[in-house]
């Protein structure tokens, strides 16, 4: 009588994030959640979102949180807070989008960035804007030459203040 052997496949998760199983799937190492997609895919200059294992990383408090060596929960984390206290939308952002397995509970009231020439919303998270020194433009309202050199004298005289 011959005895079979039965090997056991050990099944990796789906990804935590996208629910898919084709591609291969590793722990984080900031929260140990599974996620799919090798880094090393990713082409430079791409902005690509198709790299679950990446987004995490790169878009999250909680990836930031580990990357930066932050002790502690991220979520109550004064450190990564103070990072991006000057753009709490940013902060909000990175806290609950998508890329997130856990979100903030309490994210904190932020005010909306605007265009400083003509108003219109800008939604940080969402690109398409121009920043300088804290001046803030849409991409159809561009900083001229002449409004460079003075938002940057009246950042340099403010500096000091």
């Amino acid at each position: 009588m011959t005895t079979k052997s039965v090997k056991k496949r050990i099944a990796t998760p789906p990804c935590g994030l996208c629910g898919k199983s084709k591609k291969p799937r590793y722990k984080t190492d900031c929260c140990g959640n599974w996620v799919c997609g090798s880094e090393s895919e990713y082409v430079m200059f791409s902005y690509s979102r198709d790299i679950c294992s990446r987004n995490h990383r790169r878009f999250t408090l909680c990836g930031s949180h580990h990357m930066e060596g932050h002790r502690g929960d991220w979520k109550t984390c004064k450190k990564c807070y103070d990072n991006f206290k000057h753009e709490l939308e940013m902060y909000v952002w990175y806290g609950m989008n998508e890329y997130n397995f856990e979100k903030l509970s309490n994210p904190p009231a932020f005010e909306p960035t605007h265009c400083s020439k003509c108003g219109e919303r800008i939604v940080l998270s969402d690109g398409g804007y121009s920043s300088l020194c804290g001046v803030n433009r849409c991409d159809s309202c561009p900083i001229t030459e002449k409004e460079r050199e003075k938002i940057i004298r009246e950042y340099e005289k403010n500096k000091g203040k």
